[in-house]
């Protein structure tokens, strides 16, 4: 729902979505379905399961970053992409949720939307059964883009402009799945 809203100009942006279930990149790379090939972050453990999964995600754009150290490398790397037209799936809850109701939000995504001066777009996933089961079905849906002008932190990275920022992706996130979940 809502690909209308994914930007088609060759400009980069921060793809947001929530983050409820392991397969959650997968559909959400799938509802997209065109476009220039996207990073994708993903908890650098992933990055060492085996060599071949290893290679597959490097090749589809799968990049590690270390949590909870604060990977200012992965970071950069991320914000010079994105800058450079890519498009960067991240979610910003940092992990999945564990009930399915949006979880606490991270800084990262909106510190790389912000230092490369790029929207961000709000994605909600919304299971049929509240979570991933067998035979549940999914919806991806994409919301109006957050302007780069709004998410701009300003040199100081102003806390308080980081959680308003926050706020209006979750109050996004939250008009999403009252328009598009299931009845």
């Amino acid at each position: 729902v809502g690909r209308e809203n994914l930007p088609r100009d060759g400009r980069g942006f921060v793809l947001a979505p929530n983050h409820i279930s392991a397969i959650d990149p997968v559909f959400v790379i799938i509802a997209r379905f065109w476009g220039r090939r996207m990073l994708v972050m993903a908890k650098d453990e992933l990055m060492h399961v085996n060599p071949l999964l290893t290679w597959f995600f490097r090749q589809v754009g799968v990049f590690g970053v270390e949590r909870g150290r604060g990977d200012t490398a992965a970071i950069e790397g991320a914000i010079r992409q994105v800058k450079g037209g890519r498009g960067l799936l991240i979610f910003p809850e940092g992990t999945r949720s564990k009930t399915g109701a949006p979880g606490k939000l991270k800084s990262g995504a909106f510190v790389v939307a912000s230092n490369a001066g790029v929207d961000m777009v709000p994605c909600r996933i919304i299971y049929s059964h509240g979570r991933m089961r067998l035979f549940s079905r999914v919806r991806v849906c994409f919301g109006a883009p957050i302007p780069a002008q709004t998410l701009d932190l300003g040199e100081s990275r102003s806390a308080a402009k980081l959680r308003q920022n926050k706020q209006l992706l979750l109050d996004a996130w939250e008009e999403l799945y009252q328009q598009n979940k299931f009845r």
